[in-house]
């Protein structure tokens, strides 16, 4: 139970270092899209990692692991864009991209220990 604890504050963790990434990055029409996806996505996993830990059956419970690494992969994506466009901090970029990694392989993991 602790580290179910642990790993929701970690994605809310996630969620925050991503807005505030999106608040330094320069705002034009491409990052208007990009910065809105990303935004969309991080807190997304965080988000349904919580509705993953009050799942009533495992068919629920298997749905919203598959929505976290669902999001957790799109947000590598939209974090790869970011660096391919070189917007925002790269060494930020670094380090949130290697988190949304960790994040992704943990819940990938859990998610196939569930596989049906």
């Amino acid at each position: 139970m602790n580290s179910t604890k642990n790993f929701r504050g970690r994605t809310r963790d996630f969620a925050v270092r991503v807005l505030n990434f999106l608040g330094m990055v320069p705002f034009n029409t491409a990052t208007k899209i990009l910065s809105n996806q990303l935004c969309k996505s991080a807190t997304s996993i965080g988000a349904n990692f919580r509705a993953f830990c009050r799942g009533r059956s495992k068919n629920e419970l298997y749905a919203k692991i598959c929505i976290v690494v669902e999001e957790a992969d799109e947000t590598i994506y939209w974090l790869d864009l970011f660096d391919a466009a070189n917007y925002g901090d790269k060494l930020e970029l670094a380090q949130l991209s290697t988190e949304a990694l960790e994040i992704l392989k943990i819940t990938a993991k859990i998610k196939s220990s569930m596989s049906p």
